[in-house]
């Protein structure tokens, strides 16, 4: 242990490597800076941009509000992007509260405020926007603040952050934070690639430990045990007995039997109910907790079932300045529409610590939770995953009820990165000593899975990038579809794939080196052996494409004499166990998708359907049986009288006779082949006496030709992959009229506009005059079309909607299939069918039906609701925007102001 003296230098020395920004900036604290932020401050105030990759929790925040200290010190800008909605609302609160309301603005798309503001807190999707208008607030920019970067890997959302980095003048310095990533090196060398000195710093420590348990029963056990001299911690051995039990108790059970009588079913191991896990955390003093379960309906009863338990986890005081809260924020809600939200059940949970939160949540009911939680006033909250992606909410435990969940297809496992977001929640710093994960035993839970689960650490990052055709529009139009083209390959989806190219050419050139090796191996004294081995090789090939020509033509042959057989023809199987006369009683055409199977009485008795693979030739009909009305298959005498009568028409010795005389013609026929003999035999190395030892030289040669020459492939489809991505989507616009020469139209121009994933079929519906007749509810049931995804997909048009709007819907569809063949032409498929779900609930929103009618007719939560509608009239906008003067835009705002009441009006977080 260092002495004071020694520690008081360290501190000195310490202290004299921070410039004046990052001292005075250390005064704002009441903690002292961990050495990674202080190490990404130095990075900063030295002139350089930073990635800062560190686990949930640890504080990487502080390196993003270093950036916006500098910029209001240099009198400069700073954006603070992020990839959602409700954590841009969240910074910006915490942000107006350290600098004032004056000096900070928010720009989400829903909220505008104070948008000049030197520091302004956005979604990453406007500053994208931004950046292709050129807009005048980007003026002065220094730093862009990045938060949540991992999001890049986001398969929808992602290519706007490469799009943001690859588009930010070379001035503005970057300060991207991410969460622990396996590769941020890698990440970090594409961000110096594209933005200049990018200084890394990777840091795996979690300022508050976290442990892992696993809850069997209403027992809390370690999963982890002490290891002794083995550095690596082991699985509870207790947990892995209990599970090895609990298998073996079920499969004695299970496959208890005894006479007549049959056991009771086994007793399955039951999980404890939700409240008293509640409880039991609240024992160990483990609260407060997330629960995260992964279905909001799972959240929901949740909530009920420890109301119902009579469970309660704050005091009547607390209860309530929860209560004065919750009505606080929800005052401006109507009454009637309280009932249909479910206002008083989640009012009541609140007053006891309790509270459900997942997507299907009113905004403003899931802020209220955000708030009381973090004040300490809630003290279990169930969950769906999408809490563990952005708010800042962490809770002393976390809780895994199951490690798999329903993706919209099917269940899959919990990966290592899922569990570790999903954990990384536990532990509040400058509150906890300590952080805590706890799995729910469940019948058949291996604890090595788990135990797999919370030590694995390798979570890579990777793009999911494509060019679209709004940013193809944008990008042509601002630099040209040559430079456009150049940008795109500075993509960190290229950066990837070169990087594997880099590996696979190392791979083709030590093949290469070794063909050569081989080559001079098979050299021969008596001429060019490589050129005789590669006769050998055509011969070869040849013969076997010439057998399998004729195996096909042959197929082919069978298949068509077996379509010609009718009930009463008797044929010759030649071989196998069906070999023999046969009578066919039924064809068999429509039975089998490969080909004919006719049905077939053997002389042997037997009834059997025969396949193509039964003939090596043509069937043809050598007689004729007339099979009476009264014939069964099934029946043992009907059999045995109708074979007889069958080797009665064909004895032995005809049967014997019919299959000897069918064979194949020779193979040594085929010119070709007898072309490549002569040669082959005329070469000098075929009288070499090491020939064959040659031979397998050249053999090896040549096998590993054919290896290299997929890796050449694979080498190439990596090389340029954004690129002819790019040409691929601008063949699609030059063949609809958005480019031309090189130069974007004025189609192309209102494309641009459009930041949709539907974007063409949009601009298409627009340029078609598809809803230049149509009133604002008509039009916002059709535009529902093109943002909503069922999370139930139903293509059927709703049979309420108007004739009028049934029939441009219909259109839109038929659009859509005229889009998909152009992409098909061009080798590409980013169309999305519409969904034609929200229409109905659009165009009654928009008309004027009350709440509960419309979220009742469309069997829609509050909050999935909210969103889409807030997604709709996003997109209205941009219609707007783009249509130009004319009833179309009128009528776009119109619809969007008529979508703006109500629960729409008062919900602040889309």
């Amino acid at each position: 242990m260092s002495s004071p003296a020694e520690r008081y230098a360290a501190h000195k020395r310490n202290v004299d490597q921070n410039g004046p920004a990052l001292r005075e900036f250390r005064g704002l604290y009441d903690f002292e800076l961990d050495g990674f932020q202080l190490e990404a401050c130095r990075a900063l105030e030295g002139g350089d941009g930073v990635l800062v990759a560190a686990p949930t929790g640890s504080g990487k925040t502080v390196v993003g509000e270093f950036a916006v200290h500098m910029a209001l010190r240099e009198g400069r800008k700073c954006f603070y992007t992020t990839p959602i909605k409700a954590l841009s609302n969240q910074k910006y609160g915490d942000l107006a509260k350290r600098y004032g309301a004056r000096n900070v603005g928010l720009l989400t798309g829903d909220n505008s405020v104070n948008g000049e503001a030197p520091i302004v807190v956005m979604t990453t999707e406007v500053l994208r926007n931004m950046l292709y208008a050129g807009s005048q607030t980007l003026a002065n920019l220094a730093f862009v603040v990045m938060d949540e970067v991992h999001y890049l890997a986001d398969r929808f959302r992602g290519a706007v952050w490469e799009e943001v980095i690859i588009h930010l003048q070379e001035s503005v310095r970057v300060v991207a934070l991410s969460a622990t990533v396996s590769n941020a090196e890698e990440f970090g060398e594409w961000l110096q690639a594209v933005r200049g000195d990018t200084t890394v710093i990777v840091d795996e420590h979690r300022p508050v430990p976290l442990f892992q348990h696993m809850l069997v029963g209403h027992r809390l056990y370690d999963l982890f045990v002490d290891s002794g001299k083995d550095e690596r911690a082991k699985v509870n051995p207790e947990l892995r007995r209990i599970s090895l039990d609990d298998v073996r108790k079920n499969k004695i059970n299970s496959g208890r039997r005894t006479g007549r009588r049959r056991d009771h079913r086994p007793q399955r191991f039951r999980p404890p109910m939700r409240a008293d896990v509640i409880e039991r955390l609240d024992r160990e003093g483990l609260l407060p907790a997330i629960t995260f379960i992964f279905s909001r309906a799972g959240c929901q009863a949740a909530v009920e079932q420890c109301l119902h338990s009579g469970l309660r986890l704050i005091s009547r005081e607390d209860s309530k300045i929860v209560r004065e809260l919750a009505e606080e924020r929800t005052h401006d809600i109507p009454e009637a529409d309280k009932h249909v939200l479910g206002y008083y059940d989640w009012l009541a949970g609140l007053e006891r610590g309790l509270a459900a939160h997942h997507a299907g949540m009113l905004p403003v009911f899931k802020e209220v939770v955000e708030e009381l939680f973090a004040r300490n006033l809630i003290k279990a909250v169930f969950a769906t995953e999408t809490l563990a992606l952005g708010v800042n909410m962490p809770a002393r435990t976390v809780v895994i009820e199951k490690l798999d969940k329903w993706n919209g297809e099917a269940h899959v496992d919990l990966t290592p990165g899922e569990y570790t977001q999903l954990t990384g929640r536990a532990g509040r710093r400058g509150i906890d000593v300590e952080g805590h994960a706890v799995v729910i035993y469940q019948p058949g839970m291996d604890p090595g899975s788990v135990a797999g689960l919370a030590s694995t650490r390798t979570y890579p990052l990777n793009s999911s990038f494509r060019p679209s055709y709004n940013m193809a529009a944008n990008l042509v139009g601002a630099v040209g579809r040559e430079r456009a083209a150049t940008l795109l390959e500075e993509s960190f989806a290229q950066f990837q794939a070169d990087r594997a190219v880099v590996g696979l050419a190392r791979q083709l050139r030590k093949s290469e080196e070794a063909m050569q090796g081989y080559a001079d191996a098979a050299r021969c004294h008596m001429g060019d052996f490589m050129e005789y081995a590669a006769l050998r090789r055509a011969l070869s090939d040849a013969e076997t494409d010439l057998s399998r020509s004729r195996a096909g033509s042959r197929r082919l042959e069978v298949a068509r004499s077996l379509e010609r057989l009718r009930p009463g023809d008797v044929i010759i199987v030649p071989a196998g166990r069906s070999a023999g006369a046969a009578l066919v009683l039924d064809t068999g055409i429509a039975k089998r998708s490969d080909g004919p199977a006719p049905l077939v009485l053997l002389d042997s008795r037997q009834v059997k359907r025969l396949t193509l693979a039964d003939f090596a030739a043509p069937a043809e009909p050598v007689e004729k049986v007339k099979i009476p009305k009264w014939f069964s298959p099934r029946n043992p005498q009907h059999r045995k009288d109708m074979a007889a009568t069958l080797r009665a028409k064909v004895p032995h010795g005809d049967v014997k006779a019919a299959r000897g005389g069918r064979g194949g013609g020779s193979e040594g026929d085929d010119a070709e082949i007898n072309r490549i003999r002569t040669e082959l035999r005329r070469h000098p190395c075929h009288g070499c006496d090491e020939r064959e030892d040659h031979a397998r030289w050249a053999e090896r040669y040549f096998r590993l030709e054919r290896e290299s020459s997929g890796l050449r492939r694979r080498v190439e489809s990596r090389s340029q992959v954004i690129a002819r991505t790019f040409d691929r989507v601008c063949g699609v616009l030059e063949q609809l009229g958005y480019l031309k020469n090189g130069t974007v139209t004025e189609a192309g121009k209102r494309l641009s506009r459009i930041y949709s994933e539907l974007d063409l079929l949009t601009a298409e519906s627009l340029r078609e005059g598809l809803w230049e007749n149509l009133g604002a509810a008509e039009l916002a049931a059709c535009v529902s079309a093109l943002v909503f995804e069922s999370r139930q997909p139903d293509d059927a048009t709703p049979p309420k909607i108007p004739p009028g709007t049934r029939d441009v819907l219909t259109s839109m569809v038929r659009l859509w299939g005229e889009l998909e063949n152009v992409e098909k032409d061009n080798q590409v498929a980013f169309q999305r069918e519409p969904d034609l779900g929200f229409a109905w609930a659009a165009y009654r929103w928009t008309g004027g039906a009350d709440l509960d009618d419309v979220l009742g007719e469309a069997g829609m939560t509050a909050g999935d609701f909210v969103r889409a509608v807030k997604q709709l009239m996003d997109l209205l906008g941009q219609i707007a925007d783009a249509a130009g003067e004319g009833r179309v835009r009128t009528t776009a705002r119109k619809a969007a102001d008529a979508m703006r009441r109500g629960v729409i009006a008062y919900s602040s977080v889309a």
